[in-house]
């Protein structure tokens, strides 16, 4: 089965109402998305679709976990990751209404959509700015060697800054802003 078809949802034949769906997000489906932050991962995603005359109410439950690089150590770690989301789909031209940052619009025609690009944006979304290892009781998880490689550099870094004659000029400047 492709990326294309099991990501889609067929919203023709529906009746109105609630209806829940299941997708599974895992490595196959990030290897279709070129440069992604993620290559491993498992994310359970619930959709649950209430269709309306007018339009359609997604609301998203992503429930997982993504492999990411601790921007300390530049290990591998396991980062927790859950969303809760809604996306509304209206029926319509595209160039006749304004778009809102949770609203699509699909051409009157269609009679299915494909979740695949918003399920990824979603788990992107759901990766928090920071990549650190997570606190295992009390403790920092990273690679303790590489963090103290880190802390002898920028030790000597310190050292090799207090050594230095600064020149007049330079020190005169540097009072200028120190004077706020």
């Amino acid at each position: 089965m492709s990326l294309k078809s099991k990501y889609n949802i067929e919203f023709k034949g529906l009746k109105e109402g609630l209806h829940d769906y299941q997708f599974e997000v895992n490595d196959k489906f990030f290897e279709h998305f070129e440069e992604s932050l993620v290559d491993n991962g498992e994310v359970n995603v619930e959709v649950k679709l209430e269709k309306r005359s007018a339009f359609l109410k997604l609301s998203f439950a992503l429930e997982g976990w993504l492999e990411l690089v601790c921007d300390r150590c530049l290990d591998n770690y396991q980062q927790d990751v859950s969303l809760e989301t809604e996306l509304f789909v209206k029926f319509g031209e595209e160039d006749e209404f304004e778009e809102g940052d949770n609203v699509i619009w699909v051409l009157p025609e269609e009679h299915a959509i494909n979740l695949a690009q918003i399920i990824y944006e979603y788990v992107t979304l759901s990766i928090p700015l920071r990549h650190v290892h997570p606190e295992e009781s009390g403790e920092n998880g990273c690679n303790q060697e590489m963090i103290d490689r880190l802390n002898n550099i920028t030790q000597f870094d310190a050292d090799d800054d207090e050594e230095e004659e600064i020149d007049p000029r330079w020190a005169a400047l540097k009072n200028l802003k120190n004077n706020n």
